[in-house]
């Protein structure tokens, strides 16, 4: 049985909202669209049009010892900070997750606090903190920092998975004689792996991107590539910032690639697994 179909009123009121939302993604895309044709710009001016089409700042990005170093460390970091807020958030979504008892919210907005407080607070608080135990200017510092601010995110997007979950899979698992960490591995695991994939991107993103706590913690050995581009800003003439910043971009989009991959596939199993009861 199918529905009325749209009235005129409808129809415009659809259309407006489609218009409405292209020109606010055009709104928040069009600063940064418009800054990455500079990078192929074979002139060092900021300006349209393009002259010369040339991938001569790309070059000079992977070829410069400070640039390909700070871009080295913008990976390195982010990789151990994902690593480590998964370790913690998904730890953490779970034990929320299990816990009945009262006090439960308070823990958990007592979790979220690092991304209520602006992340120049907490990069003060820490740098002083790590000071007191050698800890400043160093790599594992940089990944605590990090890890702070995305461990929450990746809390957030795994107890939302597990909202899903059914405890009864676990209890089953149990009277099969499986142990713990093997229900976690083939039971838990994949059932909230989009979350906790989701948590990784997001966590991976945040520390790539940190800007605040790195310039607090970060020694000249340990400088990321949003901290190197944020020294040369000031050097109008030096295209190689409008190269990282376009490889930044590319970073960012393939990780919402992965992410939305990730969700569409979860989809069509919630799909597939309804289809299968009916």
């Amino acid at each position: 049985m199918t529905g009325f179909p749209p009235t005129p009123a409808q129809k415009a009121g659809r259309l407006l909202l489609v218009v409405f939302g292209v020109l606010f993604c055009l709104f928040l895309i069009g600063p940064i669209l418009a800054f990455v044709p500079m990078a192929f710009n074979d002139v060092a001016v900021l300006h349209y049009p393009i002259q010369h089409f040339s991938l001569r700042w790309f070059r000079a990005l992977f070829a410069s010892s400070d640039w390909s170093r700070a871009l080295l460390n913008s990976f390195l970091v982010a990789a151990g900070t994902t690593f480590l807020a998964l370790l913690i958030g998904v730890t953490a979504a779970i034990g929320l997750w299990r816990w009945r008892s009262a006090g439960k919210d308070a823990l958990m907005v007592l979790i979220m606090t690092p991304m209520i407080v602006p992340s120049v607070i907490g990069a003060t608080s820490m740098y002083f903190a790590f000071a007191r135990v050698g800890l400043d200017y160093s790599y594992v510092g940089l990944v605590l920092a990090h890890c702070a601010f995305a461990a929450p995110i990746v809390v957030v997007t795994v107890s939302a998975a597990l909202q899903r979950f059914d405890g009864n899979l676990l209890r089953a698992a149990a009277s099969l004689g499986a142990p713990p960490l093997l229900t976690f591995r083939r039971v838990t695991l994949p059932l909230i792996l989009p979350g906790v994939v989701s948590g990784a991107v997001f966590a991976f993103a945040i520390s790539f991107d940190d800007v605040v706590a790195a310039l607090f913690l970060a020694g000249p050995d340990q400088r990321t590539l949003p901290v190197q581009m944020y020294m040369r800003s000031g050097d109008l003439f030096d295209l190689v910032i409008a190269a990282a910043a376009t490889v930044m971009l590319v970073i960012a989009i393939s990780l919402m690639a992965v992410l939305l991959f990730v969700r569409r596939g979860d989809r069509l199993r919630q799909t597939g697994a309804q289809g299968a009861a009916h």
